[in-house]
């Protein structure tokens, strides 16, 4: 009987260059899911093989034994966040689920920005931002309404977990691929040219946002509340429990009304559900009411 791949790779890898037993892939998914909440299954050593054999090339280290250890001490905390990176897939586009943003644009956004002109405000979270095509396009459906919404209280809180992709959100650059998306009069007049064929947010977008690292299943420093909440594809790597906790807490960071926009493959169940009412595709209301 032929070894299977996964078996290969468990045991010493598909080249055989790391050995990675079971014990060791136990430790990597509880450690990952210890600090950030996200379930890892065994049907993914293929992936934690492939991923992290380059971490113990690049620390020098002989086996994942070696590197298991190596996280688990206190001077591992920074690999520990490696770890995160190299296993977490940051899959997005602009306008990704487009029917979010026309709803933002047809029924959140101009009550809320009517009342911003009039000096209100408005707060927007987007949470697991990634590279940022998510907040980007929520600015870009703001300013096609208002362009002038960086001289107004308006603002956009992106975070992420993942320090190295809010850098690059953060830096705001995407090349002529990327936007696609973008519809063309929108491109032409928030983003500019950069050296290359890459091209960079105007400052008027950048201004509408506040990248910020932030761990889901840890501290929450925001004091405000918000009127919409986008968490979409975010949730799925985490098991039931985790989910229905942060789908919990963000009701109490939300404005009677607010509206919080999920994955196509989300499903919203627990506490949750009694604070907030399905009222379209993977988006739901606020309820008045304060949460217990």
């Amino acid at each position: 009987m032929t070894m299977s791949r996964v078996q290969a790779e468990m045991q010493g890898g598909a080249s055989g260059e790391f050995p990675l037993t079971d014990a060791d892939f136990t430790t990597i998914a509880r450690i990952l899911h210890e600090d950030s909440g996200i379930l890892l299954s065994t049907s993914k050593s293929t992936l934690v093989y492939s991923r992290l054999a380059k971490r113990l090339r690049a620390l020098g280290l002989a086996s994942f034994k070696e590197y298991c250890s190596y996280i688990a001490g206190a001077e591992g905390a920074s690999e520990r966040m490696t770890m995160l990176a190299a296993l977490t897939t940051n899959v997005t586009h602009f306008f990704r689920e487009n029917h979010h943003f026309e709803h933002l644009k047809t029924h959140l956004l101009p009550p809320l920005l009517a009342e911003a002109k009039r000096g209100g405000r408005v707060r927007i979270w987007s949470a697991g931002c990634s590279n940022g095509h998510e907040p980007y396009s929520i600015a870009l459906t703001i300013l096609s309404l208002m362009p002038d919404a960086a001289e107004h209280d308006v603002k956009i809180l992106a975070s992420d977990i993942d320090p190295n992709v809010v850098a690059f959100a953060r830096a705001g650059v995407y090349d002529e691929t990327t936007l696609e998306a973008v519809p063309k009069d929108l491109r032409r007049r928030w983003f500019k040219p950069v050296s290359g064929t890459g091209y960079e947010v105007d400052d008027a977008m950048r201004e509408l946002i506040a990248f910020r690292e932030l761990n889901l299943i840890g501290e929450w420093p925001m004091k405000g509340s918000f009127d919409a909440i986008f968490c979409r594809n975010v949730t799925i790597y985490f098991d039931q429990p985790t989910r229905e906790k942060i789908w919990y807490r963000f009701c109490r960071y939300m404005e009677p009304d607010a509206w919080l926009y999920i994955g196509h493959s989300e499903r919203m169940t627990g506490s949750a559900a009694q604070y907030l009412t399905y009222a379209g595709t993977t988006a739901y209301r606020r309820m008045p009411g304060a949460v217990r």
